[in-house]
């Protein structure tokens, strides 16, 4: 049996969560935002996040994998609207993909975002929204940013469950709520 650990408590759309508390870095930690498996959770959150998006038109969501893709799913169905997700690994099947790296604060270390060959047809021209659970450094942000730009998208807005740290302007972006960084 796991030591028990230290949490966050936060309220998402109504709904109350302990929200796991782990060192990233030296010196830093965050408390963690696991949609996968969370039904209950991501519908709330969609349901929010489509009463701040209603106003915008757009044609397509993007997301990167993994954690934000039930939400891009759930937030699909509610808006009836397609969304792409950019994957973290390029398989042969993704064709002449498009990519972009970018540095994750929970893995520390550059990943790579790839567009498959098949969805940048489907983005060319068409306004985005970009969504991810959390936005922490803006790194992934920003590589899907320069996704959308290489495959002709416009980006018109960019949403979140979270942004995290106060280090940033975070007046961009479309959130639920805004999580702490934990520094000892």
């Amino acid at each position: 049996m796991n030591p028990p650990r230290k949490t966050y408590p936060v309220e998402i759309a109504g709904i109350r969560r302990e929200l796991p508390i782990f060192q990233v870095a030296p010196r830093l930690s965050i408390a963690v935002l696991n949609l996968l498996g969370d039904t209950e959770l991501v519908q709330a959150c969609a349901r929010a996040l489509v009463a701040r998006l209603a106003t915008i038109e757009f044609d397509v969501l993007v997301t990167a994998e993994a954690k934000s893709i039930p939400l891009a799913h759930a937030l699909s169905v509610e808006m009836r609207k397609p969304y792409i997700v950019l994957r973290k690994a390029y398989k042969p099947y993704m064709g002449v993909a498009l990519m972009s790296e970018t540095l994750s604060i929970t893995t520390g270390h550059p990943q790579t975002l790839y567009l498959d060959e098949k969805d940048q047809s489907l983005l060319f021209g068409k306004r985005v929204i970009l969504l991810d659970d959390v936005i922490s450094t803006g790194s992934t942000l920003q590589g899907m940013e320069q996704l959308m730009e290489k495959s002709g998208a416009q980006v018109i807005a960019r949403a979140a469950v979270f942004t995290e740290g106060d280090q940033a302007d975070w007046s961009h972006i479309i959130a639920l709520g805004n999580l702490p960084l934990f520094h000892s």
